[in-house]
């Protein structure tokens, strides 16, 4: 695949993953006008999931995506499962919850893990699945706050975790750069495209109508909204919105209230030529994936074709760092400085979207209107979890969707320039502290 970058949607297009999997022809773009129960927006994991549980329980289902399924963050991003909601997603909803409902979401991120492995056996998605997650600390201070992590962890949620001090670290990773850090047994990580497109295979035949190239320019509301697309338009009973930040890249936004509520954040990724087996062993014993829980953070794991994968939050401003590729590999070779002589082969990226307080913003707009969005770094377990959640409530079981709609959201002060800039600010003064 050659080197593209779209400035306009902050994608940088010379994905490991794209050139690493055979995609079927595209689907058709919407051309006609359509009946159906339920119109959903968005081909990524949580639009394909919602899409496929409310076609096993028949509800007639008609999906839009502007691209090609996967073309966002679910066929992007860094391939890691993990549960939970990350520090400050917990800490939100703790916050604003009691007890007992801050479990039961907890609790819903455990079965979004099982989901998501259940639906690998079940529709035979080969996607490298593998079980192993890191979370390090890049110095004592870090290591700190990673401690007072996993007592809150295994304290409130009774979740098993694994202390590494420095010595111990030794038998995960190759590296010096990290003082402590936590194993995961239950968390892992996978080709994240490979799934993406195994969903959208299992929902086309449980009977999805799927149009790729097939923007959303308008959404007319009402007693039965109508979605339209440049050739064509749904009319559905519902409507379930799931195209996160890429929602009004190409029209209205069909939901401008909730549109603050999300930040588009640019992300990147390169991935090395393939090492030897021995050497990828060496670099990473166990193959766990791995990030450090800088608020600004490093992210990396292993292919099944022993390349090493490194990501990074580069890009607060919507726009793509200048020399990508060295600013990325100075990153990798300072957690691995015996990977200076490796060639890179792959860089890519795009926007991954977080919301104010890093937890997930589901809920509903009038009586038909279904959205959810803000993953926050999360969304490769939890946005399938979110999409059963949305087809549980519009088939009359709404009692998880009640637990994560409760969470209150801010916007994001200003328009989308004025909310950026201050994001970066506020980016620049964490990135400082860190570095002090």
């Amino acid at each position: 695949m050659s080197s593209l970058l779209n400035k306009e949607q902050g994608v940088v297009e010379d994905s490991y993953y794209e050139a690493s999997v055979t995609r079927a022809q595209p689907r058709p773009p919407l051309q006609e006008k359509l009946n159906a129960d339920v119109c959903v927006i968005g081909g990524g994991y949580a639009g394909l999931s919602c899409a496929l549980e409310l076609a096993e329980r028949g509800f007639d289902v008609a999906l839009l995506e502007a691209q090609r399924i996967g073309w966002g963050a679910s066929g992007r991003n860094g391939g890691h499962a993990i549960v939970g909601f990350g520090d400050e997603g917990e800490d939100a909803i703790e916050h604003q919850c009691s007890r007992e409902v801050a479990r039961r979401a907890w609790d819903v991120s455990l079965e979004g893990m099982r989901l998501l492995e259940d639906r690998l056996v079940r529709f035979g998605i080969d996607c490298h699945y593998r079980r192993g997650y890191l979370t390090l600390a890049v110095s004592d201070r870090k290591a700190e706050q990673l401690m007072n992590w996993v007592r809150r962890t295994r304290d409130r949620y009774d979740y098993p975790l694994e202390w590494l001090g420095r010595t111990a670290l030794d038998a995960h990773i190759a590296s010096q750069r990290f003082a402590a850090g936590v194993y995961d047994a239950g968390s892992g990580h996978l080709h994240p495209l490979l799934y993406c497109l195994g969903l959208g295979e299992a929902a086309r035949r449980a009977g999805v109508r799927i149009f790729e190239n097939s923007a959303v320019s308008r959404l007319d509301r009402g007693a039965r909204p109508v979605v339209k697309t440049a050739e064509g338009e749904v009319s559905c009973d519902r409507v379930v919105m799931a195209g996160n930040v890429y929602l009004g890249e190409f029209g209205d936004h069909p939901a401008p209230e909730i549109e603050a509520r999300i930040m588009p954040v640019g992300t990147y990724m390169i991935a090395t030529e393939p090492l030897t087996s021995a050497r990828a062993d060496a670099l990473m014993p166990g193959r766990a994936a791995a990030s450090d829980n800088n608020l600004i953070l490093d992210y990396f794991r292993l292919s099944a074709d022993h390349r090493l994968l490194f990501g990074a939050g580069e890009s607060y401003d919507a726009t793509t760092p200048s020399n990508l590729i060295d600013r990325m590999r100075r990153r990798m070779t300072g957690v691995f400085p015996q990977l200076a002589d490796v060639n890179i082969e792959y860089a890519w990226g795009g926007y991954v979207d977080i919301t104010m307080n890093r937890a997930p913003d589901l809920g509903r707009i009038g009586d038909n209107l279904y959205y959810v969005q803000g993953f926050s770094g999360h969304g490769l377990v939890f946005a399938g979890m979110a999409g059963k959640i949305l087809a549980d409530a519009i088939g009359g079981d709404a009692s998880r969707f009640d637990v994560f709609s409760r969470i209150r959201h801010r916007r994001f002060p200003g328009g989308k320039r004025l909310r950026t800039q201050a994001l970066v600010l506020g980016m620049w003064y964490y990135k400082l502290r860190e570095l002090i």
